[in-house]
């Protein structure tokens, strides 16, 4: 027979009190209702733990040596119900989260904090990665939900919001397309260029678009990271194509963004996570927020 939480309270309050009398009372049962978890202890136990009379209640030699271990038990075990109901109600809990790099360097910060505000015991456990490492990290588990770029073909994955980014060409001040206010396929295709390696979300619009216009890209630079790409535009070595949300666009003074004018230039945006598993609370709670988010982005476009 299994130790049960609820007899190893009534020990506690007997042993506390001193009185079956007044343990029942603390504990909101009937005297007779207490003696029989005590009883159904000491069975499990094997030795009995009181030696009651008339007039008192007095641990036994066992019951006196087993008081502080099972105290300690009970004190654990409240505590693991604590934390279960916590994480069952979403006020406690880990987010488990991988995202393009973008997103964790842009939004992400801010919605972090959103949420340690409303569930200050909130953590989060982030993962920013390329899209294809991003669906690989939700579909095997090792996350809960991620933010993901390009096109979605994979049935193991659910999109639970569907959004787009467009890309922007990101120039010094002095290069030729800095007199337009907005470029074409046809300008880039004219100028080398700086684009995120194989791989990227952001590489995979602007070969498909490249590619459907008949175009080959002058290719200078491959870097894997947006933070890469702007630098080499800042050596001269060319122009870049970034999303508009990246806040590496916006932190360079020296830099130009233009729009480009082509509707191929749009990165989809997905909010994902594993078909047929069940979020936590606490990341039910972010995830709602997130989506609000990203339709205000929408919106604002």
């Amino acid at each position: 027979m299994d130790l049960n939480l609820r007899d190893i309270r009534a020990f506690v309050a007997v042993a506390q009190t001193g009185s079956f009398t007044r343990a029942a009372a603390r504990l909101h049962l009937s005297q007779p209702a207490l003696t029989v978890q005590i009883r159904r202890l000491e069975e499990t136990v094997g030795a009995r733990l009181f030696d009651r009379n008339s007039r008192s209640v007095a641990l036994t030699p066992t019951g006196r040596e087993l008081l502080p271990v099972l105290q300690k038990s009970l004190h654990d075990m409240e505590h693991v119900l604590i934390d279960a109901r916590a994480l069952g109600d979403g006020s406690s809990g880990t987010v488990r989260i991988a995202c393009l790099p973008t997103f964790a360097a842009s939004v992400l910060p801010e919605l972090v904090q959103q949420l340690r505000k409303a569930v200050p015991r909130a953590g989060f456990q982030v993962r920013d990665v390329v899209a294809s490492m991003v669906n690989t990290l939700v579909r095997n588990e090792e996350v809960d939900i991620g933010v993901t770029g390009g096109e979605l073909t994979d049935s193991a994955l659910e999109v639970l919001h569907a959004s787009d980014d467009r890309l922007v060409a990101v120039l010094p001040k002095r290069h030729a397309l800095a007199r337009r206010r907005r470029v074409t396929l046809a300008d880039l295709a004219g100028v080398p260029l700086v684009l995120t390696a194989q791989g990227t979300s952001v590489r995979a619009v602007v070969d498909g678009a490249f590619d459907n216009a008949g175009c080959t890209p002058q290719i200078a630079c491959e870097p894997t990271y947006m933070m890469t790409a702007v630098a080499m535009v800042r050596a001269g070595l060319g122009v870049t194509i970034l999303p508009a949300s990246a806040r590496e666009v916006r932190a360079e003074p020296e830099l130009l963004v233009r729009p480009i004018d082509d509707p191929a230039f749009v990165r989809p945006i997905a909010l994902i996570k594993k078909r047929g598993r069940t979020l936590p609370p606490v990341t039910e709670t972010f995830v709602a927020a997130l989506i609000e988010r990203l339709g205000e982005g929408a919106a604002g476009r």
